[in-house]
């Protein structure tokens, strides 16, 4: 009996050992420290633990300056005082140092209440990520998942093994469906589907992240060049306005100014026109763009779709096939 039984497990030991070689192993990572950048509730988090920080430095501050002024009125008045009251002013600045350093200890020291309540804000985003990264190893079948943030050393990583942006929409879905309707539940879920299908395809996950990336680059592009375009157009204004200005200044002047006027104002007059001119070349440079942008947009949109529509047609293959 003992025999058989650890025959089996001899078995299933190879047979899993067979399985793991044919498919490759699959590793991915995660950067803790990104993830929690990224995780709304911890960044406010933190940054009313930056203020209460700054608060208790300011106090430390406070006592320096404290003491330093007991010690110039002891150099100050150390002439006048006799050995005992010298020895006990000094008494005296040595506990109010050692208070001070004992409370800068308290607050910043290595078991102190900044790296308590550090550790107490992100336990539980840890505890988030913990359970995502279970839940994402055991659905997509990943053999080991690290934590690049770790003391574990990782002299290169490739971008397609991150795995955080996962783990942060796996927390983030959690977070919203708390909030959602029935029908923006759906909706949602749908979405994250769309997503996932996107992540299992590496293909797919690289192209798209390619092209979100070039998206960015173009908004930012755009946001910079409507930007320049309102600036142009506020100077346009503002010098028209100051011609304007300069125009009825002068025409309340001497009559001996007449020819002056006159060829300034043709002067002023050919600038406008000429600013006019660049005004309606930036704008329809403008709407060339938002127009080949939307181009991008659909055929973007069209591509996804028709993605989608491959990897239903994948899945109902395989299925069939089951």
């Amino acid at each position: 009996m003992r025999k058989q039984i650890l025959f089996l497990f001899l078995a299933t030991i190879v047979s899993n050992t067979i399985y793991s070689q044919s498919r490759g192993t699959r590793v991915g990572y995660i950067d803790m420290e990104y993830i929690l950048q990224n995780v709304p509730n911890y960044t406010e988090a933190t940054s009313q633990l930056e203020i209460k920080a700054q608060k208790w430095k300011q106090e430390i501050e406070a006592k320096k300056i404290e003491i330093n002024k007991v010690k110039d009125a002891l150099n100050a008045e150390k002439v006048l005082l006799t050995k005992a009251l010298i020895e006990e002013r000094e008494t005296e600045i040595k506990f109010l140092e050692t208070q001070m350093l004992d409370y800068q200890q308290k607050r910043f020291g290595t078991n102190g209440d900044l790296m308590i309540q550090k550790s107490q804000m992100a336990k539980p985003i840890q505890d988030q990520v913990f359970t995502a990264v279970q839940d994402i190893a055991e659905a997509k079948k990943y053999d080991f998942i690290f934590d690049k943030s770790s003391n574990l050393t990782m002299l290169f990583a490739a971008n397609r093994f991150d795995i955080s942006d996962q783990v942060l929409r796996v927390i983030n879905r959690a977070d919203k469906r708390e909030q959602l309707t029935k029908k923006q539940l759906e909706a949602q879920e749908a979405k994250d589907n769309k997503e996932d299908a996107i992540d299992d395809n590496e293909f797919l996950s690289e192209r798209q992240k390619a092209l979100d990336e070039k998206k960015a680059a173009r908004d930012k592009a755009l946001e910079e060049r409507r930007a320049a375009q309102e600036l142009k157009k506020k100077e346009y204004e503002d010098r028209k306005a100051q011609i304007l200005a300069d125009r009825e200044d002068k025409k309340n002047g001497t009559v001996s100014a007449n020819t002056t006027t006159t060829s300034t104002s043709a002067e002023d007059t050919t600038k406008l026109s000429d600013e006019a001119a660049q005004q309606k070349l930036d704008e329809a440079k403008a709407q060339k763009l938002e127009e080949r942008k939307k181009i991008l947009e659909d055929r973007k949109k069209a591509l996804e779709e028709r993605r989608m529509k491959i990897l239903q047609e994948r899945d109902s293959i395989k299925k069939s096939r089951e």
